[in-house]
């Protein structure tokens, strides 16, 4: 990728930075408090993303690999994948920040239409899976509780939206997504110059891409369930973050339950994709979800405080590594 265009995403990086610090809800000594009061846990909660981000970058690095010879090393993918997001998590509508990032920074390495269709396959299944740990997540909360006539209406029209999502993924899989997206990032901030150009110069390139994500589903699925499985187990590894947060208030809380916290508090914030960093929207969330769970709601204000702090550090971390380790020459 070329500096001037990183130099784009680093400065959107550090814009979204002073944006996050200027909305937290609390002074910063009352913030440091709460740090303090985390104590040790509070490294480990930081400390679990080097692994979920882990996971999160072989997914894609074996949709990339697809059982060919990778030129990119994986340790590159998984800067990229910090990265990316990094500024997934600063970006309104979510997966609108990171995905040009990550398609410019892969071209050089493997061209613009593997490229593309990797990060389409990735992205894809970042979403696919998140919404089949929804759907897993009713199955789990109807085997520990018993269910109300409230609480089934509510896990029925979750469940359907669940198998309406899968429905329509399982048909982006198999008729391919890759003109539809870049179509759909024309109309971004920031990106859609860039997204209109790589359109009209590449619209060929799109229409082949969309046979290979086809073609992953229909013909390679060892690397379509490869790719699942790893992306699946980052959900629930990322339900340790909760667990860990929730033990330093009370013991009296299972992994099962984090699990569904997780699964409940993020359906809730990704209705409000369109808050960058899902501003507040993440924190009522977490208090609605442990609510329900018959646990003070104000653990899940405090677990939701410190989600926002591990997440700002992993988008200082993820912003920083785009000016290390870059090829010589992208300058020019």
């Amino acid at each position: 990728m070329k500096q001037k265009y990183r130099n784009i995403f680093l400065i959107f990086g550090i814009a979204a930075i002073v944006l996050m610090l200027c909305t937290f809800e609390m002074d910063y000594s009352e913030l440091w408090q709460n740090l303090l009061k985390a104590g040790r846990w509070f490294p480990a909660i930081v400390g679990l993303w080097v692994f979920i981000y882990l996971l999160n970058a072989l997914a894609w690095y074996v949709i990339i690999r697809d059982g060919r010879d990778c030129p990119v090393s994986f340790w590159r993918i998984y800067k990229f994948t910090i990265s990316g997001f990094a500024l997934n998590y600063a970006t309104p509508m979510g997966l609108m920040g990171g995905e040009p990032y990550r398609i410019m920074e892969l071209t050089p390495y493997v061209g613009a239409s593997r490229a593309t269709s990797s990060v389409i396959l990735y992205a894809m299944m970042h979403i696919f899976t998140h919404i089949n740990f929804w759907f897993f997540s009713i199955f789990l909360y109807v085997a520990l509780y018993s269910v109300t006539w409230e609480m089934g209406v509510l896990l029925s029209v979750v469940g359907a939206f669940c198998l309406l999502a899968i429905y329509f993924f399982m048909k982006g899989y198999k008729n391919g997504m890759a003109l539809r997206t870049l179509k759909l990032l024309c109309h971004v901030p920031f990106v859609k110059g860039w997204a209109r150009g790589f359109v009209e110069r590449q619209h060929e390139t799109l229409e082949r891409i969309d046979q290979q994500i086809a073609q992953l589903h229909g013909q390679r699925k060892t690397t379509f369930y490869a790719s699942f499985v790893l992306e699946f187990l980052g959900r629930i590894v990322g339900c340790l973050e909760v667990w860990f947060i929730l033990n330093i208030l009370t013991t009296d809380v299972s992994f099962a339950d984090c699990v569904l916290i997780m699964a409940f508090s993020s359906l809730f914030s990704n209705l409000f994709f369109f808050s960058p960093m899902q501003l507040g929207a993440r924190e009522g969330g977490l208090a609605l979800a442990v609510g329900g769970l018959s646990i003070p709601s104000a653990f899940g204000v405090y677990t939701g405080l410190l989600t926002r702090v591990r997440e700002l550090i992993w988008i200082v971390i993820g912003v920083a590594l785009m000016k290390v380790g870059n090829k010589r020459g992208e300058g020019m």
